[in-house]
């Protein structure tokens, strides 16, 4: 495909029909292109711990979804080879969230994620997130990959 738009947004749609997780959890795929991702949620009564305050897994978890959008969004099957958080701010129940993956860099099959997710509408940084990327020799759209090095 020659439209690296396009590509990006199949890949998204592709991922999304079997992404259970996040269609359980309610969220929302709000932006993409090459290696950006923007994905939305709000937090549930659910997901607050014993201070009432969002458990740091659903804030990892949804950075990481975001981070996982942004790295499949140049078509060949990338999974995380790892992963790091640093929560800034409390979030509370009823919070809408937006985590906004950015790619840092690509080399080889190889790439560096940054995820900031912060609280809708006021825009409070609650968490940072960066991930590292590896790309398998997979299509995301089940087609022919492109070789990967």
């Amino acid at each position: 495909m020659s439209d690296p738009g396009e590509l990006a947004r199949r890949c998204a749609e592709t991922m999304y029909a079997d992404d259970k997780v996040a269609q359980d959890l309610g969220m929302e795929v709000t932006g993409v292109a090459p290696g950006r991702a923007v994905l939305r949620m709000t937090l549930t009564p659910a997901m607050v711990n014993g201070h009432g305050i969002a458990h740091g897994g659903y804030l990892f978890l949804l950075a990481d979804s975001a981070f996982a959008y942004a790295c499949n969004t140049h078509g060949a099957v990338t999974v995380a080879a790892s992963a790091d958080v640093v929560f800034v701010a409390p979030a509370r129940a009823g919070d809408v969230l937006e985590a906004t993956a950015v790619e840092r860099t690509r080399y080889g099959r190889s790439g560096v994620y940054d995820v900031t997710v912060r609280r809708v509408p006021d825009g409070d940084v609650i968490a940072e997130f960066r991930g590292g990327s590896r790309s398998r020799r997979e299509s995301v759209l089940g087609e022919a990959a492109e070789p990967l090095d």
